[in-house]
């Protein structure tokens, strides 16, 4: 499931992005015990516990204890309320990291906080980046992620598209577990039982398999890494995780070393 953000009113959505309800004039009749941040907590609550799909206008009501209904008041719709949950949620990331270490500490710890971020709000990935919401939460986050890219001393053209390059690899690195998680709730099948339940079967109907892959079956070779507890799937994603962006702030230091900025660590 792919949500497309930024599909309402564009004066209004950027309205409330930005300014909430200060723009909003007072209403007759009692004031009410409700806002709009409250409408937007209860929101990404939903989306936590339940994922995209569950998100609705009644399921927010339903949460606050109110009718759909009463939820138009602070939001239009369903629309606009995915923009402010998803730039409000952005703002639980750090803006700032220590550059005492170099810059590859900071963009490693960084890179490790946001992939947690995505496995805490998984349906985050499901909100397209096509059509970025331009909300001040989302402009933060940039910012910070700039800053840590700028102080590697490369130049601004660079930076613009490592900027995106490190960003869309740490997304798609939480997505197979994000996913898997999804998956044992939607199907009620771990992945071992998966796993194991079709490898099974694929010994019998491709004996050949290992001759007819070589290079598939070169990757089993060697001894077996201990997962403890944790699920097969989600132990291979995060030592993907680590391994790739490894070889990415290696690039990053060879493209320093060609720009004559040398060894070692760079000034904040």
């Amino acid at each position: 499931m792919v949500v497309y953000a930024a599909q309402g009113d564009a004066a209004r959505s950027m309205a409330l992005l930005w300014r909430g309800t200060a723009d909003e004039q007072p209403k007759p009749g009692p004031k009410q015990g409700l806002d709009l941040a409250a409408v937007v907590t209860a929101a990404i609550e939903v989306a936590d516990a339940e994922g995209m799909a569950a998100l609705s206008m009644r399921a927010v009501g339903q949460r606050l204890g109110r009718t759909a209904m009463a939820l138009y008041t602070y939001v239009p719709n369903k629309n606009e309320l995915i923009d402010l949950m998803y730039d409000r949620v952005l703002t639980e990331l750090p803006v700032e990291y220590d550059l005492d270490e170099g810059w590859r500490a900071a963009i490693t710890m960084w890179a490790e906080d946001t992939w947690e971020f995505y496995l805490r709000h998984p349906w985050v990935l499901q909100v397209s980046q096509a059509r970025p919401v331009l909300g001040p939460g989302e402009f933060t986050v940039l910012e910070t992620t700039l800053g840590l890219l700028f102080a590697t001393g490369l130049d601004t053209e660079l930076v613009r598209r490592l900027v995106g390059a490190l960003s869309q690899y740490v997304r798609g690195a939480a997505q197979p577990i994000a996913e898997a998680r999804q998956a044992l709730v939607a199907t009620g099948q771990t992945d071992e039982e998966w796993w194991f339940g079709r490898s099974a079967h694929l010994g019998e109907v491709a004996p050949e398999f290992g001759t007819r892959f070589p290079l598939l079956a070169r990757l089993q070779e060697g001894p077996e890494e201990d997962r403890g507890d944790t699920p097969y799937l989600e132990f291979e994603a995060r030592k993907t995780f680590e391994a790739g962006l490894a070889v990415l702030l290696d690039g990053i230091e060879v493209a320093r070393q060609r720009a004559g900025l040398g060894l070692g660590f760079s000034p904040a």
